[in-house]
Order: structure tokens, then sequence, then C-alpha cells
């Protein structure tokens, strides 16, 4: 059997489990895939500074089959990508991540419901595309809230630092950097991440992952100071060079309660009722099939 692989997801846990011993100690046989979707660059700007629309995202990235036993994504791709078969939905354990819609501070946008009709840079299929929906619906009519779909997250950091748009909806690392950046935020869109797990994984390599994980986060919550500038090790070296990671919150808290059927169920409902994916993509929602419980 191979090693375990693991695609990091711009997140302090994995390597805090590796550099104190976590994934050794558990006997875990394991390596990286350090070139994933989350921390991917994919936009590329039109002549006219207008970003060029980026019709792909989390859920084509997982259905196209990602070459690793665990990786990470929004909860809905997650859920909707199992749903299709194309993996299985880890249900013993998710993460939280911090996020929000930033305008830059001159901007005339002063709070959510000047969004209407604005184009919010997201990741289409992505975290933020269907958060900054959630984060926006107390706010504004259906019709009132769009979205532009402009590529991966540090994409979105680097657009509205350069003025190519007006408003992203980003989290974690790209939170952070735009936050200590001056940029200001005028919705909370913070939302839960799911875990990815290949068809045919083992599954005592992934208690394994998950325990070493779980310590991990023990050690995060307790001396988050300790652990930052792993950071480092997870932004481009244009982005770097802006910020202090010193300066940054601990990004990601991975939650070891179960993902619940009614979770699953309810997500699964939400979606359907924004018509976010074509039903002959997404699949049927099928708890016991999807999710590994």
């Amino acid at each position: 059997m191979g090693k375990f692989r693991i695609q990091p997801h711009v997140r302090l846990q994995e390597w805090v489990a590796e550099d104190l011993g976590f994934f050794a100690d558990e006997g875990l046989d394991y390596e990286f895939e350090p070139q994933g979707f989350a921390g991917a660059s994919r936009s590329v700007s039109a002549t006219d500074s207008a970003p060029l629309e980026i019709r792909s995202g989390a859920f084509e990235d997982m259905a196209e089959g990602r070459s690793c036993e665990v990786s990470a994504a929004c909860h809905w791709a997650v859920n909707a990508a199992a749903s299709s078969s194309h993996g299985k939905m880890w249900g013993k354990a998710y993460s939280v991540c911090e996020s929000g819609v930033f305008v830059a501070a001159d901007s005339p946008y002063k709070g959510p419901e000047d969004l209407a009709g604005v184009g919010v840079g997201v990741g289409y299929h992505s975290g933020s595309h269907y958060s900054a929906i959630q984060a926006l619906e107390p706010f504004l009519q259906r019709e009132q809230i769009e979205l532009s779909f402009i590529g991966l997250p540090f994409d979105r950091v680097r657009q509205l630092v350069s003025g190519e748009v007006q408003a992203v909806n980003v989290f974690g690392a790209q939170y952070y950097i735009l936050e200590q950046l001056g940029f200001r935020k005028l919705v909370d869109s913070t939302f839960i991440m799911g875990f990815l797990v290949a068809q045919d994984v083992d599954q005592g390599d992934l208690e394994r992952y998950f325990s070493a994980i779980r310590r991990a986060q023990r050690e995060i919550d307790l001396e988050p100071e300790r652990f930052k500038h792993y950071w480092e090790r997870e932004l481009p070296d244009d982005l770097r060079a802006l910020v202090d990671v010193r300066r940054f919150g601990p990004g990601e808290r991975i939650v070891f309660e179960p993902y619940t059927r009614d979770m699953f169920e309810r997500t699964h409902r939400w979606m359907e009722s924004w018509e976010l994916f074509d039903p002959s993509t997404a699949g049927t929602p099928t708890y016991e099939n999807a999710v590994l419980s």
C-alpha cells in the first residue's frame, strides 16, 4: 500500500502535526501534496482591467478526481461531491473558518445593503460562493445579490488590493491579509469546511490522521502564537512580503463533532433552493452513501 497522501488546506493543523511528530506517533506513513486547489492561482485579468470569469471551482476540482487520500473544501461542495460518488465525506469532524466580505478602506460601500447589484468576487462552486450568498441573504433580495466568479482565494486578494474589483469574499489566511492591509469587512461570512476522503481509503489510516490532527488542534488552541509562523509556508511570495503573519489569527478550527444527517440534508436542501447545482451533476443526496459516519 502506498503512502497516505494529505492535501493541506491553507491552515496550520497539518504543519503542527508534522513538526511535532504527531503523524509519526500515530504510525501514519504519509506525504503531503502541497500544490492543492486552495493555495493555487487560476485567474487572469482581462485587458480592460476587469477580471475574467472563472466557471470552475472546488466542486469541479473534486469531480475531476483528487490524487490524495484526504483533502478539504467547503461543506457545500464536499456534500455535493460525495453525493455524486467523487469520494466520501468524513462524518466525524469538520472545521469552522473565519471569513468575510471585504472592500477598500475608502470604498463608498458602508454596509452589506450597499452591495445590491455589486459583483462580489468569489470562487465558483466554492466556499466563498455559497457563504457570500448565505451572508448577504438577510440584507438583500435574491435578485440583488450579484457575484463575480474571479478565481481562487489568493487571486481575489490580489484583485482587491490592485483595485480590479470592488468587493471580495475571503477566508482564513486571505482574510487576515486584507484585514492587516486595512481593508474593511462589511459582513461576516464564516462557514463550515468538510473533509473529502478517497473512496478506497484505509480506515485505519484515516483514524491515525484525525487522531494526529486532534492533537494539533489542541496545541493550537493552547498556544496559537507558537505556530503562526507556519502561515509563511502557505502564502505566495508576493503576498507574504506585504504582511506580518505573527499578527494573524489561528485560522480554521477543526471541530471533532459529527457532521450529522440533519446537517447534510439541510445543506443539500439549501443548495437546491438556490439551484446551485444541476441535479444531474450534484447527484442525489443519500447520507448513508455519501458520509463515513
